[in-house]
């Protein structure tokens, strides 16, 4: 079991706490993300969204979305909201670059989250040209990891190739991402140097958590000492300093709150972050695959209900039950991540227990 979180640590989780909650009180839209598609050039094991080549749901018009911007723009500060196109693989759709200048023109700085398998130098220079401010590029491991995720025997080649390409551009935000599972654990240490080699500067971590493809694949969920002993390497590598790590807004850690990412566990969904899903559904963090939606573009204003909806996600006492209920520690966490709660409000999996047990 690990220690207790010490005094000074308390102390700065209560602060944080009542920023946290005047956030709440203010609701800034700071993250807007679009799935702009279902469609996807890998086969993910870890896949939250079951994307395939061929989607069930047609890709979302342009048109449609950009209506929304519009509706959204009187209401914010176009530079302070970020817009962030994912899928599926957004680069499947040939109108990126046209939603992108859209989004310049009207003042939004935008990015996009990519596997990397067809980002080309022409593509990215399209992007580019497009206004693109910032990108993510998955890499789940070396080689033979990677493509064994990721189920393409080119898929890491194309994705260092990516990464490299996007290393040049001195004035793009950009990071890799990766998901730490069975198969790559034992690699960290040299992942983080290849990372270093090929000039990666910002490394984000996260775990898998079981939904999608990934609750029926037992090699993907790390045990508990293998949880901890990355939260240990994370620690360890941030205090080297030769490579930025922070481990994703997965959930409350305990004591090592403070020291893995930059800032104390806050779950932005429906505070700060929203989402327009494939068929118009306004959701929060498109990590959420519950039925967490408060709305849809096709009926709703968009703003009216970011402003007026999102109880759920704000007020999250109704989530302090099961093993929530007696939690020391609910104060802080309030139940962890919302993408981590299924149709009925269960909490799928604590990062705290996994580092206690």
């Amino acid at each position: 079991m690990i220690s207790e979180i010490t005094l000074k640590k308390l102390l700065a989780l209560e602060i944080a706490r009542k920023i946290r909650h005047n956030k709440i009180k203010l609701h800034p839209l700071r993250q807007l993300f679009w799935e702009c598609t279902l469609r996807c050039n890998l086969y993910c094991r870890h896949c939250g969204s079951d994307c395939k080549k061929t989607a069930y749901q047609k890709d979302m018009p342009l048109a449609d979305f950009l209506a929304v911007i519009d509706s959204i723009s009187p209401h914010v500060n176009p530079s302070e909201v970020c817009i962030i196109i994912t899928g599926g693989e957004p680069l499947m759709r040939a109108d990126i670059e046209e939603c992108g200048l859209a989004l310049y023109h009207k003042g939004f700085p935008w990015g996009i989250v990519t596997n990397g398998l067809y980002l080309s130098r022409k593509r990215l220079d399209s992007l580019l040209a497009s206004g693109m401010h910032s990108i993510t590029i998955s890499l789940d491991g070396l080689e033979k990891e990677h493509n064994w995720m990721r189920g393409h025997p080119e898929s890491f080649t194309r994705a260092t190739e990516a990464i490299k390409m996007v290393a040049s551009e001195k004035d793009l935000n950009w990071d890799v991402v990766t998901c730490i599972n069975r198969k790559n654990y034992k690699d960290l240490e040299e992942l983080k140097n290849y990372l270093i080699s090929i000039g990666v500067r910002n490394w984000r971590i996260f775990t898998v958590f079981p939904v999608g493809r990934a609750a029926e694949d037992p090699e993907l969920l790390l045990t508990n000492q293998e949880f901890t002993g990355l939260m240990e390497f994370i620690k360890m590598s941030r205090k080297e300093g030769k490579i930025k790590i922070n481990y994703a807004c997965e959930g409350f850690l305990g004591k090592y709150e403070g020291e893995v990412r930059d800032n104390f566990y806050s779950c932005g969904a429906g505070v700060s972050v929203a989402s327009i899903l494939i068929d118009g559904s306004i959701s929060a963090c498109p990590s959420i695959r519950s039925n967490f939606y408060q709305g849809n573009i096709y009926r709703d204003n968009f703003m009216e209900i970011w402003n007026n909806r999102f109880e759920n996600f704000r007020n999250r006492e109704w989530m302090k039950k099961d093993k929530c209920a007696k939690c020391n520690y609910f104060r802080y966490c309030e139940g962890n991540g919302m993408h981590l709660r299924n149709n009925e409000g269960k909490l799928l999996i604590c990062h705290y227990n996994k580092l206690r047990d």
